[in-house]
This record gives C-alpha cells, structure tokens and sequence, in this order.
C-alpha cells in the first residue's frame, strides 16, 4: 500500500469498521487524514473525518 495514497487509507478503514474492527479503522482514519492533509486531498480529508465521527 502506498502510504500516501489517501483514498486506500479511506477503504481500508471502512473495510475494519465493516469487520467490526473499529480501534484499527479508527487507527486507519486518522492515518488517512495525516496523509490527506500532507497531499492537500480536502475532499478526503473531510470523508474520513466524517468516518471517524460515525464510529463514536
């Protein structure tokens, strides 16, 4: 996986919170939204932050 590939960070984490995993697709958002933030990618930025919301 490319680390600073934000879109893989965003499927990766809906695929742990499909699996009930959600400590490591919590772990995966916040992941996703560094990488996000470093590429300049707002529109994923925003999705995951609203993922990671979802899971509270």
């Amino acid at each position: 996986m490319n680390p600073d590939y934000s879109a893989a960070w965003k499927l990766l984490g809906k695929a742990l919170a499909s699996a009930g995993d959600t400590a490591a697709a919590r772990t995966a958002y916040e992941s996703g939204i560094a990488c996000a933030e470093r590429m300049g990618d707002k529109q994923a930025q925003r999705e995951m932050q609203v993922f990671l919301k979802r899971l509270d």
